[in-house]
């Protein structure tokens, strides 16, 4: 893996920002195979769903689980920095 620079106050910030500006969420990863539906494979947002060409499963399901991942690990990055200070 390559190391990268740590996370300036900066970054967090604008990722933060990227997250504010998305659909709200949960979302959900739906694929057809997987969930023994017929239909499209999809993610399902509270707003309108997502669909994606030439996304493999796994990309897929990234994306769905980084709505909610996201802001946790920003909540954790934050928690960490303000006990370490």
């Amino acid at each position: 893996m390559t190391l990268l620079p740590p996370l300036t106050e900066e970054d967090i910030e604008a990722i933060k920002s990227r997250c504010d500006q998305a659909t709200p969420g949960p979302w959900r990863s739906f694929i057809e195979a997987r969930e023994k539906f017929s239909g499209s494979d999809f993610i399902q947002t509270e707003g309108e769903d997502i669909y994606l060409t030439g996304a493999t499963d796994a990309d897929q399901d990234f994306i769905a689980h980084a709505r909610q991942d996201i802001p946790r690990l920003i909540a954790e990055i934050e928690r960490l920095r303000s006990i370490s200070s």
